[in-house]
């Protein structure tokens, strides 16, 4: 079948419904199992819920279901991928066919890094029309069978919920019934997906009109208060945002106002001035929606694609609140689900552009610091997967070390934990400096490391120990304590802290001599585990009832 495998490759693929019919028929089926996102949303702090304004990505790219609709991945050069997932809350994917099943590979992706799915539910122009017409106006049983084919279908495949986007006229016997719709629609998907989510765009008014309002009010207020948040067109000005902020009350942080990077229309700043339009809705305490934020891919070019990502959240991330991992184990090699080689140990295994989002791996955040520090991805050499993470910086004159913070943490610390790292020190001078590993943890008066009689660490900074070779029963997993590989260095550390709570994983690189002069070094990582030492002891439960299907010998 055409919609699930593609017709020149046979390949499994994403896809999406068109129009009623499809929708209202849409059940599960053997052949769309791949399409099934294997991999559950991750916890992170602060929850989606909390008061904090929050940060919406609305990801639109000439028309959706591009070389990301190939679910086993593809030999794509340079694909646009995004990975800032630490400074977002939510991720939108969006294309004008009615029913946007948001391809698994982002599912998977986003979900690894704690960020909730939404697909696209659209209506517009004389067929849009048609549609509302036929499943609004024909009363509560037709509006019910399509809310509950829209919460089956996103927890069939495992996705958080909907935007719905209704950009045509809407009769008067239909308006009246898209608030109930809407009601139905949010209470179907809280019920079938935990966390489910469901946003309303800002387009139609109470009476039926198409106008877009660039703010809540009066004449929109309906809808936003049948579901879970409003998402504003984009054209607007601080009265807009004022006049908002007033109406929502309680609620402020559940509306989402427009931002588009592509800065289409009468706007305060897109682009690389997207910071402009952030900063004035933060100041009014409201949630972002940053629509269309491959401009930077799109507009800018492929070639100095991820140079360009990086200094376009670069310029937000003051206005971008941050989100920390709240469960262990924390295992990542930072590859991004890309690569021009695929690497296993050092070693390149394979040349060639490869393209997979479903392999992105667990992502840090991206410090920055102008002329001091810089994070980035490498692609020309890695552990495991298609790059590492470059670490540039400076050690700055008379002083010793630099940290450089990649997670923010916010759990209690276990009693034991063992870390492990993988590195490459670049550049001239390598055995100038040592690079380690530094857990800082929230002040208290009870946290202290290792036995009762040691002293707490200034600044709650700890230093793991250096472990020569693994513990016993644990050489298989830290098999790799001692030995890198391939100009790889490979350690092994542990720490004891008890009554603890764990608050960011840093990077620190010293020089061994002191210096009146600054230091530039460029670091490579390939791959940082913490472990929960009593989970890591514990044998792992025993695999059962594997099956395979959908097999094709070639």
């Amino acid at each position: 079948p055409a919609r699930y495998f593609d017709t020149r490759t046979t390949e499994p693929i994403s896809f999406f419904l068109s129009g009623l019919e499809e929708l209202l028929a849409w059940q599960p089926n053997s052949n769309d199992e791949f399409n099934v996102s294997a991999v559950p949303l991750a916890k992170r702090q602060p929850p989606l819920l909390s008061k904090r304004p929050r940060t919406l990505v609305c990801h639109d790219m000439r028309g959706g279901y591009l070389e990301d609709r190939f679910i086993q991945g593809s030999a794509t050069r340079n694909p646009y991928v995004f990975y800032h997932w630490r400074y977002i809350d939510i991720f939108v994917y969006f294309s004008h066919h009615t029913v946007t099943i948001p391809p698994v590979g982002w599912t998977n992706a986003a979900h690894r890094n704690g960020v909730p799915v939404l697909g696209t539910f659209i209506t517009e122009w004389t067929d849009g029309e048609k549609m509302c017409e036929a499943f609004l106006a024909g009363g509560e049983e037709a509006y019910r069978a399509v809310s509950d084919q829209l919460a089956r279908i996103a927890q069939h495949y495992r996705f958080d919920g909907w935007l719905v986007n209704m950009e045509n006229t809407l009769s008067a016997a239909a308006v009246g019934n898209l608030p109930p719709f809407l009601r139905h629609l949010t209470a179907q998907v809280h019920s079938a997906v935990p966390g489910g989510l469901v946003i309303w765009y800002d387009s139609i008014l109470q009476n039926g009109t198409l106008r877009w309002q660039n703010e809540l009010n009066e004449e929109n207020r309906v809808f936003f208060d049948a579901c879970d948040g409003l998402f504003t067109n984009y054209n607007w000005k601080e009265e807009n945002l004022e006049r908002t902020r007033g109406l929502a009350g309680s609620r402020h942080t559940d509306v989402y106002v427009g931002i588009d990077v592509f800065a289409r229309g009468d706007v305060i700043g897109g682009g690389f001035d997207t910071d402009k339009s952030l900063r004035l809705i933060r100041q009014h305490g409201l949630s972002a929606a940053i629509f269309a934020p491959g401009w930077v891919y799109e507009h800018l070019g492929e070639e100095n694609f991820l140079q360009n990502e990086n200094k376009f959240w670069g310029l937000l991330a003051e206005y971008l609140p941050t989100h920390s991992i709240c469960t262990l184990p924390l295992a990542t090699s930072f590859s991004l689900g890309m690569g021009t080689s695929r690497f296993l140990a050092g070693k390149e295994e394979e040349a060639g552009p490869w393209y997979d989002l479903s392999a992105q791996q667990i992502q840090p955040l991206y410090p920055e610091h102008e002329g001091r520090l810089s994070t980035s991805c490498c692609l020309q050499d890695a552990w495991c997967g298609g790059s590492s993470l470059r670490v540039q910086g400076t050690i700055p004159p008379s002083e010793e070390r630099v940290a450089v913070r990649l997670f923010s943490l916010q759990m209690p610390a276990p009693p034991k934990l063992f870390l492990t790292l993988l590195y490459k020190l670049e550049g001239p001078h390598l055995d100038e400096f040592t690079v380690a590993l530094e857990l800082t943890t929230w002040d208290s008066g009870t946290c202290h490391e290792g036995n009762v009689t040691s002293l707490p660490e200034p600044n709650s900074r700890h230093h793991p120990r250096f472990l020569p070779a693994p513990p016993p029963g644990l050489a298989k997993l830290l098999a790799a304590c001692d030995r890198g590989s391939h100009g790889w260095t490979s350690r092994c550390y542990e720490l004891d802290l008890q009554d603890c709570s764990l608050r960011d994983l840093s990077l620190l690189v010293s020089r061994h001599q002191p210096s009146p002069q600054e230091t530039p070094f460029t670091c490579l990582l390939g791959e940082i585990r913490v472990l929960d030492a009593a989970s890591v002891a514990a044998s792992p439960p025993q695999v059962q009832s594997v099956t395979a299907s959908q097999l094709w010998w070639q």
